[in-house]
């Protein structure tokens, strides 16, 4: 009986934890003070992937073998294609732990939304939902912007 017990409190605690991770998954933060960390600012390989001319670039933080991630990269590069403003880049962090320490990358995909300067804006840990992205980046984009879903 209290082997049956631990088994079912193992099982709730699991359920719980499982529950508690897929609710956050794909939800937008504030972004990190990352470039405060560190007095060289943003890591050189993210300034690198900054488009310029877009309000906001998107990068995403991958790995080889990370499947969201495959769904991750459609769905930002879609919605940088339809949205004024926007840019979206990838880095896979398969060989490089210190840029993924560096940028506080804890699971991939993490998107983190970044302004021309190098400033991190949001981030994303899992596959964003993309109206809620749309809805939190509204206000750093062309008022053009405003109309697309």
């Amino acid at each position: 009986m209290t082997g049956a017990l631990v088994a079912l409190g193992a099982l709730v605690v699991a359920a719980a934890a499982g529950l508690l991770i897929k609710a956050r998954s794909g939800r937008v933060r504030a972004g990190r003070d990352t470039a405060g960390r560190d007095a060289a600012g943003p890591p050189a390989e993210v300034l690198a992937a900054l488009d310029p001319a877009a309000a906001v670039t998107l990068v995403q933080f991958s790995t080889t073998f990370c499947a969201p991630c495959r769904h991750t990269r459609v769905l930002l590069a879609d919605l940088a294609e339809r949205t004024p403003g926007l840019a979206h880049a990838d880095i896979d962090l398969t060989d490089r732990p210190e840029l993924a320490r560096r940028m506080a990358v804890l699971r991939t995909p993490t998107t983190v939304a970044v302004d021309p300067a190098g400033a991190e804006i949001l981030r994303v840990s899992g596959v964003p939902r993309r109206d809620e992205l749309l809805a939190a980046l509204r206000e750093r984009l062309p008022a053009q912007a405003s109309d697309l879903r």
